[in-house]
């Protein structure tokens, strides 16, 4: 009876060792997949990111073409009202002085109108 006592402990303690290591390895598997997982996450993050810059480089390369265009087509546009403001300038500037002139030259005397009430 004794022999058969610990021949079923031994069977027990046995099969306690084995669940331990199935455990154990399950434990190992989930640890593993994680940092697979972890390491996947992390590659696609990585691929997306560059994706991203990517296509906002190419973007700002499209955009940044069109602005140096609108740039220099402003300039364009503001030299040339300049040499129309100019024109106009040299035009009528004598015009300008001679009204400027005869309104310094022209004077009317007359008594203040305070001073006729008095």
């Amino acid at each position: 009876m004794a022999t058969q006592q610990s021949q079923g402990i031994q069977t027990l303690l046995e099969a306690e060792k084995e669940a331990a290591k199935i455990v154990q390895q399950a434990r190992q598997y989930r640890i593993q997949k994680l940092k697979d997982a972890r390491s996947e996450a992390s590659k696609e993050i990585e691929e997306y990111k560059k994706a991203k810059e990517e296509e906002f480089k190419a973007f700002q390369a499209s955009h940044a073409g069109s602005t140096l265009t609108i740039q220099s087509a402003l300039d364009k546009e503001t030299d040339v009202k300049l040499h129309e403001i100019d024109q106009i300038f040299s035009q009528k500037k004598d015009q300008v002085v001679n009204i400027l002139l005869s309104r310094a030259t022209l004077v009317h005397p007359e008594l203040h109108r305070n001073l006729k009430k008095a």
